[in-house]
């Protein structure tokens, strides 16, 4: 084996079934790292609480059942962070084990790690555990250089973090990342598409993909079948401070039409209480493969497509020009749409990445940002 082939296997030997054992290695440990110069984001409520969770721990407004526990999963939460250390690896406890059917491990209970070294943050790892238990240790690089970069970990979509800990070199240099560049949170409020079903892992999530693209913290609200548009989740989402933007993405779980128009400009309303001009986009539900063989089934999507738009132009005849409607018809490529999810409904990674490269220029336009 020459120089060459044995760093190879040096590299690669830091994932799957790693050598050395984490537990074995020296390593500097730093639990729950959310504190400066670390950054926390798409927790909105943990300054208050101190706890992964997407909505408040004793909510003002009384949520459903349903929200309330899928509130403790971690989609869309980030840690970020600089280092020169030449390892990193990671300590998790898990509030249950993986349990889903049409998903993978480590997009429901599993962290990947994005770097940067100067230029885009690009995927690199991901952890690998046993499936069937709640507290699980893996590296996420090692063997690399003594050199700055910027780390990005990506919390689980369908499952709770109760902790977490960074295993570094006991020598490394530890600094803030670099500052976004769009002035407060995108907040997305959506249903299982929007909280990762079912992306393979957690960085292949559409507002994953957009955090990356717009250098911008996102606060995700998608709850898996149980995005009903509730007046008491507007007013939630009301208590967030200064958001850059408010997206509206939860068409597919509210199943009647009817209620669909009577809830949302109710919704809207509630919204403009407190953020008076802030952007906010309405999104109608995509295309699912029933459609296929059921022209219904189109019907019945063009028919909640134009009560968003209606919602939107409405609002729009009375001044307010901060409000934008987008056909989600459009989010999956024309030519292979079928092929965007696992199961007809949730999204395969293809259908996240289109999903982020249809809404990316639009998510620009409205912030107003430099292409």
């Amino acid at each position: 084996m020459d120089e060459i082939e044995t760093r190879v296997f040096e590299i690669h030997g830091y994932g799957g079934q790693q050598k050395p054992k984490v537990s074995e290695a020296d390593l500097a440990w730093r639990v729950n790292p959310v504190a400066a110069p670390f950054r926390l984001a798409g927790f909105a409520w943990y300054a208050q609480d101190k706890i992964f969770r997407r909505m408040p721990k004793e909510p003002r407004h009384k949520l459903s059942e349903s929200v309330d526990g899928l509130a403790n999963h971690t989609a869309g939460g980030q840690i970020q962070f600089r280092t020169d250390s030449t390892r990193l690896a990671l300590r998790v406890s898990l509030v249950g084990p993986h349990d889903a059917d049409h998903m993978t491990a480590v997009g429901e209970c599993g962290f990947d790690c994005y770097i940067s070294e100067g230029g885009p943050s690009r995927y690199y790892s991901s952890t690998r555990f046993d499936r069937s238990k709640t507290e699980y240790d893996a590296w996420m690089f090692g063997a690399v250089s003594k050199k700055m970069r910027t780390i990005t970990l990506n919390f689980p979509l369908y499952q709770g973090v109760k902790e977490i800990a960074l295993g570094l070199d006991p020598d490394a240099r530890i600094e803030a990342p670099p500052p976004y560049a769009v002035k407060g949170p995108v907040v997305i409020y959506g249903t299982s598409i929007t909280q990762g079903g079912c992306a393979n892992r957690p960085g292949t999530l559409y507002t994953n993909i957009l955090s990356r693209r717009l250098n911008a913290e996102f606060v995700n609200l998608g709850f898996s079948g149980s995005g009903l548009g509730e007046p008491e989740l507007a007013r939630t989402i009301n208590e967030i401070e200064s958001p850059s933007m408010i997206v509206i993405d939860n068409d597919s779980n509210i199943r009647e039409t009817a209620t669909l128009a009577a809830r949302l400009p109710v919704f809207l309303s509630i919204l403009r209480e407190v953020h008076k001009t802030v952007p906010v986009l309405v999104i109608s539900k995509p295309r699912f493969s029933s459609e296929t063989l059921h022209p219904e089934v189109i019907i019945y999507r063009e028919r909640r497509r134009d009560i968003h738009r209606k919602a939107v132009d409405d609002r729009r005849a009375q001044g307010d020009k901060a409000i934008h409607f987008f056909d989600g018809a459009e989010l999956y490529r024309g030519d292979v749409w079928e092929e965007c999810t696992v199961d007809g409904v949730h999204c395969t990674d293809l259908g996240f990445m289109f999903m982020a490269d249809a809404l990316t220029p639009v998510f620009r336009k409205i912030l107003q940002l430099e292409r």
